[in-house]
């Protein structure tokens, strides 16, 4: 097995690469802006740089592995505006930050969630691993200051041998990402766990679900299930590691219910 990296150290590194200030202006790198079918329609902002490297990500490799091949800096401002205009011509409610993580950058993250503080009618849906969120938690007391966010937990795997498995990294990881939920539901933020388990088998499912439990019965009980999508990319990177999937969909044929 190739050496585990830390998911932390990670994370921090990415952060120098897409993260900068010019004139105390927070900017972020962002490779594309985009309306999307997901949650019934969203605004979205594709983020570069992510301190994960997940075996199944649907990025680009130039996305994935080389953020200082691509993307531009924007600050939050110019973020907001792009996310507001796509959200306002489309009639979406629904705004978020994809592509890669967006706690990375949290000056960046914050900035921008004040500016988008200032238009009425919209929820942010933050989209994130949860390695930063648990590792620092007042991460989640700032995030506690905008009604308008809900945090999505994207829990890689059901246990630590299956994040590993997955991400490459440190199991550890994935206890960061359970504590990132308990931070937030310690913090009254609005948020729910999607677990990806087209890796999992059954039992360690329900585990997981034990572990939920424990940290909020609420949660338990609105844990999202994310199942593998076979995009070209995807497809082509499970080869690479040998993985194969439980289950999975063609990009063609997802549920209704699942978008």
């Amino acid at each position: 097995m190739s050496k585990l990296y830390d998911p932390i150290k990670r994370h921090l590194a990415i952060e120098k690469l897409v993260t900068k200030e010019n004139f105390s202006k927070k900017l972020r790198k962002y490779y594309r802006f985009r309306a999307d079918r997901w949650y019934g329609g969203i605004a979205t902002a594709d983020a570069v740089g992510c301190g994960l490297l997940c075996k199944f990500c649907w990025t680009s490799d130039k996305v994935l592995y080389r953020p200082n091949d691509v993307g531009d800096f924007y600050e939050p401002k110019d973020v907001a505006l792009r996310l507001i205009k796509i959200a306002e011509i489309k009639n979406f409610s629904q705004i978020r930050i994809s592509g890669g993580e967006p706690t990375i950058g949290k000056d960046h993250l914050l900035n921008l969630l004040n500016i988008l503080e200032g238009f009425e009618g919209y929820t942010f849906i933050l989209e994130t691993n949860g390695i930063l969120i648990g590792n620092d938690p007042n991460y989640a007391k700032e995030l506690s200051k905008y009604r308008f966010i809900h945090v999505r937990v994207s829990l890689k795997g059901c246990n630590e041998e299956e994040f590993t498995t997955l991400t490459g990294a440190k199991p550890e990881g994935f206890q960061l990402q359970l504590r990132a939920l308990k931070n937030l539901i310690d913090m009254n933020v609005k948020c729910h766990p999607a677990v990806m388990i087209s890796f999992s088998h059954q039992n360690n499912f329900k585990e997981l679900v034990k572990r939920i439990e424990k940290i909020d019965s609420k949660l338990a009980n609105n844990i999202e299930i994310e199942e593998l999508i076979l995009y070209g990319k995807v497809a082509e990177r499970l080869k690479k590691y040998n993985l194969k999937p439980i289950t999975s969909y063609q990009p063609d044929k997802i549920p209704n219910e699942l978008i």
